[in-house]
């Protein structure tokens, strides 16, 4: 549909494709729903649950390097398990349910902003297109780039650390399987929206909110405040650890800085000038 045909359509037309286009992004929500709902008993075992278990990745990953460094505190994962239990009636129902919704929303959501990408194209210009899809895909690149990061490093990390941790050696832990999906869910939902920063940036950026000038100016104090929230978010002792989260904080800190526009220059008079 091109913009003069666009133009020509009223409000109810308008409207009309408004309803079809909800229609097909349900359709498409419910069907990867149902998808995941069929096969989430091999997610749960190959997937959720392979954190819970000495052999993930990120474990023989530390347990190397940690081989190769004698200095460092030595990471041995080998044996090590988490058992989950499950103490109400109907959480395991609902578990399933919930992470199969959870999960088919999160894989069609490309899909759902591509047909979100058609309504709206044909009332743009080329150059509002461009734009807009390169935010669009940005956007979901840079989410998916966190919750892999979520899942394959500051998850585990959480999991192995709070796992062991006693108050007391009196106490055993018993972790429920609530209490394990909520904090699974929520790393990753987190993860994924902090490695929005940089197109948060670029945003604020394009309507002259935000120069590169600032992240300059402020370096020293975001390193400070990522130290902090990479400890909060493994609060381990180990610094091998902390900085593992902390990189990719940082890089991201540095990507956002990179693409925001410099700031004006200042003539002699001291006021910003225009390129």
């Amino acid at each position: 549909m091109s913009k003069n045909e666009q133009s020509e359509m009223s409000f109810w037309d308008h409207l009309d494709v408004l309803r079809s286009l909800i229609f097909k992004m349900l359709i498409l929500v419910v069907a990867m729903m149902c998808l995941f709902f069929v096969l989430m008993p091999d997610i749960f075992d190959s997937v959720i649950l392979a954190p819970c278990r000495g052999d993930f990745p990120l474990y023989t990953l530390f347990g190397r390097i940690t081989q190769q460094f004698p200095s460092l505190p030595q990471f041995n994962a080998e044996g090590w398990e988490v058992k989950l239990i499950n103490i109400q009636l109907a959480s395991q129902f609902f578990i399933h349910m919930s992470t199969s919704f959870w999960l088919g929303l999160i894989f069609s959501f490309p899909a759902v902003l591509y047909l979100m990408w058609k309504f709206v194209k044909p009332a743009l210009y080329a150059r509002e297109r461009l734009g807009v899809k390169l935010a669009f895909s940005l956007g979901v690149l840079m989410f998916d780039m966190g919750l892999a990061v979520g899942y394959f490093v500051v998850f585990p990390v959480t999991l192995r650390f709070l796992a062991d941790y006693q108050v007391s050696a009196m106490i055993p832990n018993q972790i429920s399987l609530d209490s394990y999906m909520d904090t699974f869910l929520m790393l990753l939902f987190v993860m994924g929206l902090v490695f929005e920063m940089p197109l948060v940036a670029w945003v604020l950026s394009k309507i002259g909110l935000l120069t590169r000038g600032f992240f300059r100016r402020y370096r020293r104090h975001a390193v400070v405040v990522l130290l902090i929230l990479a400890a909060v978010i493994t609060p381990t002792g180990d610094p091998f650890t902390l900085m593992i989260v902390f990189i990719p904080l940082y890089l991201l800190y540095e990507l956002s800085a990179l693409i925001v526009k410099p700031a004006p220059p200042v003539d002699d008079e001291g006021e910003t000038s225009e390129a």
